[in-house]
């Protein structure tokens, strides 16, 4: 495809639109982080970066582009890990972060419309001190909704709740050509027509712009307790978790983690875990009306955990001892990086049941390659995040033994019926082991869909299932 250069024409277009000159950024001004992404290593300038306040702006901005031809890469707070929101063609990147009102709280009909910059722990606060719950749970807090939606981002909650998808009701979405379309609403179910609203959420912007969304919220749980469950070794752990999801207790969450990982969220936070006996932990998480309906549900859990092998149980029921916990994990992906020169990431995600199979693998890789593999993950929904880092390796050597271990573990979730990513996307990064797992069929329907919305391929180039 072939894409017009941008040049002063069209710079003084988009300065004319905005008539805000702080809000149009041209290379000499833009911040160095609109070049890539949180971790991927994929690096490309936009020429410009434009701050819209408007489905209004954005429509227009699209129009001019889609005439011209010129590439637009959207953008929120730019947290992801695959290189989505990288402007591989450079163009027009437009950033979505001052689209960040929360524009109406339905408590009739359970809703909360916001735009697309609103920050995940914004949201979350804001429902939280009306009584109410807004599932999804990704570790990233200072991620926005829109980025949220564009990955069907999913964390620590999905066990019970669900993913984004089972959380978005309605988007206002801008196309390629500038359209503004309505999909979905308030209703609770809908059976009109083909679902449009799901083939935007997790496309990575590259089928349209999501300008606001209406999402459904839950009565907020008014009790929550932890259990923090230490193993002799992970694989007992692991081989807990099928027992622990074919009892009738249903856990918010079921995480796994290893001592090694621990000890680099110590190091990163300057504090203490709550326990050091063993080398292997499950947490997990139950929430509910009351501490009565609680205990029912863990007790259960409990003593599986105790038969499998586990030394102890400890119940976290206070906000001291939850927190201290919970803010190890949550530290877990920044602290292997801090441990680390460089490192690259997979999140495979394969049936819950064979989460343990590829948590052993990777254990094998990193002897067979003599690369460090680091893993935590969502056992309750089977999604593995592994690390591989870098170290002391040379370039040379790390390109070449990263290339082998993601090529071997991408390869053993497909073994294991899994798919390549769980939550974090294909963006650019992880496109060539998108395009190896799938079926030519199937990646043959991806294209046409692309093709369908957006013919001259101005949007988002290069991510996702594109050639």
């Amino acid at each position: 495809m072939s894409y017009k250069v941008f040049d002063q024409n069209d710079l003084a277009f988009l300065r004319r639109l905005i008539n805000d000159d702080g809000r149009v950024l041209t290379r000499d001004f833009m911040n160095e982080e609109y070049s890539h992404d949180e971790l991927s290593g994929t690096t490309s300038w936009p020429d410009v970066v434009v701050k819209v306040l408007s489905a209004e702006e954005v429509s227009a901005i699209m129009m001019y582009a889609n005439e011209h031809s010129i590439p637009v890469t959207p953008r929120g707070a730019g947290t992801g890990l695959v290189g989505a929101s990288v402007a591989m063609e450079h163009g027009i990147m437009l950033d979505l972060s001052l689209m960040n009102r929360i524009l109406e709280l339905d408590e009739d009909n359970l809703t909360l419309t916001v735009e697309p910059g609103v920050l995940l722990m914004e949201l979350a606060a804001y429902v939280e001190e009306k009584g109410l719950f807004y599932p999804p749970d990704p570790g990233e807090k200072s991620a926005t909704i829109g980025g949220n939606i564009s990955t069907n981002a999913g964390g620590m909650r999905a066990v019970k709740y669900g993913v984004t998808r089972d959380y978005v009701r309605g988007l206002q979405v801008v196309l390629p050509a500038g359209e503004i379309v309505e999909l979905g609403g308030k209703v609770v179910k809908n059976s009109s027509g083909y679902d449009l609203k799901d083939l935007i959420i997790g496309s990575e912007g590259t089928l349209g712009i999501v300008t606001r969304a209406t999402l459904k919220l839950l009565p907020l749980p008014k009790k929550i307790v932890s259990l923090l469950v230490p193993f002799p070794s992970l694989e007992q752990a692991i081989r807990t978790v099928p027992l622990i999801v074919k009892s009738k207790a249903v856990p918010t969450a079921i995480e796994f983690m290893e001592r090694e990982v621990i000890i680099d969220a110590e190091e990163y936070l300057g504090k203490k875990f709550p326990d050091n006996q063993a080398d292997a932990y499950l947490l997990l998480k139950f929430d509910g009306n009351s501490a009565e309906e609680i205990e029912a549900s863990y007790d259960g859990v409990a003593q599986i955990c105790l038969s499998q092998g586990a030394a102890d149980v400890l119940i976290s029921d206070t906000e001291e001892r939850e927190e201290s916990i919970w803010k190890a994990r949550g530290a877990f992906l920044e602290a292997i990086k801090a441990s680390t020169s460089y490192m690259d990431e997979a999140d495979i995600v394969v049936p819950r049941s064979r989460v343990g199979e590829l948590v052993e693998y990777t254990h094998s890789l990193q002897k067979e390659l003599g690369i460090r593999i680091k893993s935590f993950g969502h056992a309750g929904d089977g999604n593995l995040h592994a690390y591989i880092l870098k170290d002391e390796l040379s370039d040379e050597e790390w390109e070449k033994r990263l290339a082998l271990a993601m090529e071997k573990l991408y390869a053993k979730g497909c073994e294991l019926c899994g798919q390549v990513s769980g939550e974090h996307g294909i963006g650019y990064a992880k496109k060539p082991y998108l395009n190896k797992t799938l079926s030519p069929e199937t990646l043959r329907l991806m294209r046409g869909i692309k093709s369908v919305f957006d013919p001259k391929n101005i949007l988002n180039p290069h991510k996702v299932c594109e050639d």
